[in-house]
């Protein structure tokens, strides 16, 4: 089984996909497109049921032709969704119980259905926008892990917060494993997201990618995970969002190009379409840092 995290994907053996003692959230994990078609499938597979049992007994609806299978289906999608024309209707005690049965059948069917799709409408979501690289730059005199993230949404996002972590590769003792290291943020909070924010990580002796450059991180499949929290005003409630950047999406020696402005009446303005936007950043040799870090050529 693949779980994903961002466009990262995870191999699992010894679960399920679909754990069928727990059917709200596999309806609720499902693709729009797929719910639907799950949807449809039950609503088809009922009225085939209920059609089949109209059959058994010849008669038991009245204005059916006999051994029409079109006709029982037809009659439980009507007596399904509790609508009736008149043209047929149950014609003995077993219809009127088959019918009685199917009726409430629907009733159920229906209130789930409708319960399930205002979930999943009515569940927030985060519109948050990522540029398409992480960049390692210079930053006071220091290589700085850099990733600039803007808010999508014409509202304004509250106590935001973010987390860092990258993937490496480590053995110990012999032992190979993948383990998730915290990089540490300069700024992890923010009170009021409106516009951009760049997430900056120190690279000091302290952090995990202390001593990498280009090179070493595809060569180690160095991933990054970012995590950011917020609370919408406007929903009120918490969104959530996630993402992930390759090896080969973590740039060396460039920077993000300006996205925000200000105009002739001092007024702030956010570019979100420059956020992805980068510029190689010249670096004398003398400037490159001890630990490795060097500008990806």
């Amino acid at each position: 089984m693949r779980v994903r995290a961002g466009a990262f994907q995870l191999a699992k053996k010894g679960v399920s996909r679909f754990d069928f003692r727990d059917p709200y959230h596999i309806a609720a994990g499902l693709s729009w497109r797929w719910f639907f078609v799950v949807l449809l499938a039950i609503d088809l597979a009922i009225n085939v049921i209920f059609a089949a049992f109209y059959m058994v007994q010849p008669g038991s609806i009245s204005g059916m032709r006999p051994g029409s299978f079109a006709d029982a289906f037809f009659f439980s999608i009507e007596t399904l969704a509790t609508v009736g024309y008149g043209e047929m209707a149950p014609a003995n005690p077993y219809g009127h119980v088959v019918a009685a049965t199917e009726i409430l059948c629907g009733l159920g069917f229906t209130a789930i259905a409708t319960g399930l799709i205002f979930v999943r409408f009515s569940r927030p979501k985060a519109r948050i926008l990522y540029a398409e690289k992480a960049v390692v730059t210079r930053y006071k005199g220091k290589p700085t892990l850099m990733i600039r993230i803007g808010n999508g949404r014409l509202s304004l996002l509250v106590d935001a917060s973010a987390r860092l972590g990258a993937l490496m590769n480590e053995e110990t003792e012999g032992t190979f494993f993948r383990r998730i290291h915290d990089l540490r943020l300069s700024r992890s909070t923010l009170p009021i997201f409106g516009l951009t924010w760049t997430l900056m990580h120190p690279i000091d002796e302290e952090s995990p990618l202390y001593g990498h450059d280009s090179r070493s991180i595809v060569a180690g499949d160095i991933r990054l995970f970012l995590s950011v929290d917020a609370r919408d005003p406007t929903l009120e409630a918490y969104v959530h969002d996630i993402k992930d950047y390759g090896p080969s999406e973590i740039l060396f020696g460039a920077r993000y190009s300006d996205a925000v402005s200000i105009d002739d009446r001092g007024q702030t303005i956010a570019d979100l379409t420059r956020i992805h936007l980068v510029e190689p950043e010249e670096v004398p040799d003398e400037l490159q840092p001890a630990g490795g870090l060097a500008s990806a050529k």
